[in-house]
């Protein structure tokens, strides 16, 4: 029997003793979408080019992680550099197209100080998604005008099939990057930084890096030079956050196949060989917190590559990126059940979650995905896993808790936690029954309090609970012993 043949009848034995699997999930697991900012794709829709502009960009972005957030969602991958541009008052690029109409323009406001406020304020972690390599097609360089990196820095960058690109061989490129870098982590309550196109482009082969290659190569065979040259940029990017922050997480997006593996093979489109990507690599060498590889395939293009992944986490967190946008009619015209198989399939293999390119395809319930998932995958909260290889040692619990009932819900206090490395925040949890099982993703009232107060108030009467629990979190991920309140 052929490995396609075995792995595609294994796939379809499992899936009958899966159907109830969804309702169990663990209180831990990454939900994340990737909520793209170029062109505004998935926002923004208004332009801020005056005062009620910007008050609908910020009523939409709201409604958008209102809904997220509905929905159990923890993670927001957030479109922070686009191509050459960014959506934040940056020293080194200038503000993007999509915010305003008009390459450059300032918006009037911070949105990347908002989207992380926002985020924070429903319990959800905002990562600065950084599109790395690519820096625009020609019309996005020539809209850029004399800020383009291109006429900036052209010893920095190459042209490649009409489009312009950082070139990795530089040394350079890696001080550029981690001045962006810095310059988000230094200045944002960031909760990641997440790497896009850190890699070649396709076709890299043909890649005109022929002298940066002559003065940096050192004879390398070229092939693991351009690997290494990848590698090298994201190992000071890791390093560069580390400083400044250790527990901002450092992921990356990869292609969803890293190598052949002896289950199914790549049929020529993988990260490795393809792109010069060595994601694994970096899992071995720890200089990446997470994995979200872009996993845009069916059937048997899916789970042996999957499989491949868990095996080589290396202790780090695989977050398989599903391409529900196949499942629109003017894409691929998916049937839901591909997507809701590999979800399934993420949890058998005791992945640490599932990411979602892109957030319209979700809100627009796309096949009716986002009801699937509200119904039977995440009708139950869950926050992002500890991240112990940074630090492993939880908060001191909350002390002197307290709390006053109100005519309609009741304020909880207590004194301040203290941590060894980061920041905290606190989680509150509830039930009717004693001692509160802070385990229990279903006593989850309020995942993320950045304040010492903090007040319930109940959507229906039969919303109060008997039994209060409150417990500290640093920016880990690492949680306290829980302190009660009796009611």
């Amino acid at each position: 029997m052929t490995h396609k043949l075995r792995y595609t009848i294994f796939s379809l034995l499992l899936l009958p003793f899966l159907a109830a699997f969804a309702q169990t999930a663990s209180k831990h697991e990454i939900r994340a979408t990737w909520l793209t900012t170029l062109g505004g794709m998935d926002w923004p829709s208004a332009k801020a080019t005056s005062a009620s502009g910007i008050q609908k960009q910020k009523e939409e972005l709201c409604r958008i992680l209102d809904e997220l957030q509905q929905t159990h969602f923890n993670t927001v991958l957030f479109q922070t550099r686009l191509r050459g541009d960014v959506v934040y008052p940056s020293a080194f690029e200038p503000f993007a197209e999509s915010l305003t109409g008009t390459e450059g323009r300032n918006p009037g406001y911070d949105p990347l100080r908002f989207a992380i406020e926002e985020c924070h304020k429903r319990g959800m972690e905002l990562h600065a998604w950084i599109v790395a390599i690519p820096i625009g097609n020609a019309r996005q360089v020539r809209t850029l005008g004399r800020n383009a990196l291109n006429r900036k820095h052209p010893s920095l960058c190459k042209q490649f099939k009409g489009s312009w690109y950082l070139d990795p061989g530089n040394p350079a490129v890696d001080d550029y990057l981690a001045s962006i870098v810095r310059e988000i982590v230094s200045g944002y309550d960031v909760d990641g930084i997440h790497l896009d196109y850190i890699r070649y482009p396709e076709q890299g082969e043909r890649f005109p890096d022929q002298a940066t290659y002559r003065k940096y190569g050192k004879r390398q065979d070229l092939k693991q030079w351009r690997r290494n040259n990848i590698t090298r940029i994201v190992r000071r990017i890791y390093t560069e956050t580390k400083r400044l922050k250790p527990w901002v997480k450092v992921s990356s997006s990869p292609i969803g196949k890293y190598r052949d593996t002896g289950r199914y093979s790549s049929q020529g489109w993988n990260a490795y060989e393809e792109v010069y990507q060595d994601a694994q690599q970096w899992l071995r060498e720890g200089i990446h917190d997470a994995l979200f590889p872009m996993m845009y395939f069916q059937g048997n293009h899916f789970y042996p590559f999957a499989l491949d992944w868990e095996e080589n986490k290396n202790g780090r967190w695989i977050i398989p990126g599903l391409g529900i946008y196949f499942l629109h009619p003017s894409e691929l015209n998916w049937k839901l059940d591909e997507v809701v198989r590999q979800i399934y399939f993420i949890r058998t293999i005791a992945l640490d979650g599932q990411a979602y390119f892109r957030t319209r395809f979700l809100l627009d319930n796309t096949k009716g995905i986002f009801n699937e998932l509200k119904q039977h995958f995440y009708p139950l909260p869950a926050v992002t896993p500890p991240m112990t290889w940074t630090d492993s040692i939880a908060p001191a619990k909350p002390s002197s808790p307290s709390f006053t009932l109100l005519d309609r819900g009741i304020r909880f206090q207590w004194k301040a936690s203290t941590d060894n490395l980061s920041p905290v925040y606190y989680r509150l949890y509830a039930s009717d029954t004693y001692p509160v099982d802070t385990d229990n993703p279903a006593n989850l009232i309020a995942p993320r309090i950045e304040n010492t107060t903090y007040t319930y108030v109940p959507e229906v009467p039969w919303q109060e609970y008997l039994y209060w629990a409150i417990t500290a979190v640093d920016r880990c991920g690492n949680e306290s012993g829980a302190v009660e309140f009796f009611h």
